[in-house]
């Protein structure tokens, strides 16, 4: 029986995961939309990218991660910021976690069919994702008036990842030269008709490399993510579970800067990899100091395949 308070419950952290650094960019969204929670975003960057990577690998690393934020931070929640392993566990996650309130991102298949205007839709996501049943349903489910272009893009989560501590004009070159590659096997991109005039960014990595995607596809195709339906999602279920949490009366916080507040307390981003990775992602695309970020204190090796 759970006998903490609903008040203290409500008050524990959604723990946020990612292969890497890509959910940075759903966790800028959950800020965003839910101000006053409290965040733990763990990278499991020591093993990325998940995107080229079986199944079973997938599950066991979802499972362990899950359980290690329940039991060290006392998760009320649990956002799995990364498509290949919603793809590959949540049902896993869900029947093993019955009463862990779960939330999976996935392309946004569904948006693009209903906003097309040409009827025609690029995906750029990982194998693991594009393989998987959960992705192949999904298509199926919204191609009926709608033709979609997809494509694997093998290297260009792994490419934007170690782009953190790689600044220079050859992690620019190289990533610029993968998104022309995989924009050009998908085909034409436009407003005519046979044209695709929307293009889904199936891997949380790609949101940060909008810039680049823009250059090459010009202002009138829309990039849709993921980011901002998962934030809104999040705060209906925890609405639902009464697990919302509501800001203190300005009497109980103590004076203390908003941004001291918001960085030491609120979030924690943790990562099983490269320490100065992670502090250089939140630097750059979250404007986050680095006495966010500390390193997982949680077994390196896989667990036993499921």
């Amino acid at each position: 029986m759970n006998t903490r308070s609903p008040l203290l419950f409500a008050a524990s952290p959604i723990g946020v995961f990612d292969s890497g650094i890509g959910g940075l960019s759903v966790l800028q969204a959950l800020r965003h939309e839910l101000p006053h929670e409290h965040f733990v975003y763990l990278a499991d960057s020591a093993h990325a990218p998940y995107g080229e990577r079986g199944d079973a690998f997938v599950q066991a690393r979802t499972l362990a991660i899950a359980q290690y934020l329940r039991a060290q931070h006392g998760i009320k929640a649990l956002v799995i910021a990364c498509n290949t392993a919603t793809a590959a566990a949540v049902d896993l996650l869900r029947a093993e976690l019955p009463d862990l309130l779960l939330i999976g991102v996935e392309p946004a298949i569904k948006p693009a069919a209903l906003s097309s205007q040409t009827q025609h839709v690029g995906v750029m996501a990982t194998r693991g994702t594009v393989e998987s049943r959960r992705f192949k349903k999904l298509v199926q489910e919204h191609g009926q008036q709608v033709q979609f272009h997809v494509q694997a893009c093998d290297g260009l989560a792994r490419a934007i990842e170690h782009s953190t501590l790689q600044e220079g004009d050859v992690v620019t070159t190289e990533i610029a030269a993968l998104c022309r590659d995989y924009t050009t096997a998908l085909g034409r991109f436009g407003l005519k008709t046979g044209e695709m005039d929307t293009l889904v960014l199936g891997c949380t990595h790609y949101v940060f490399v909008k810039d680049e995607l823009r250059v090459l596809l010009g202002l009138d195709v829309q990039l849709i993510d993921t980011g901002a339906p998962v934030a809104r999602q999040t705060r209906r279920l925890l609405e639902r579970a009464q697990l919302l949490n509501h800001p203190q009366p300005a009497a109980q916080i103590a004076p203390r800067s908003v941004q001291a507040l918001g960085a030491s307390e609120h979030l924690q981003l943790i990562t099983t990899g490269s320490l100065a990775a992670l502090q250089a992602a939140a630097a750059r695309w979250l404007d986050l100091p680095a006495s966010c970020c500390t390193v997982a204190a949680m077994p390196a090796v896989v667990p036993s395949a499921i």
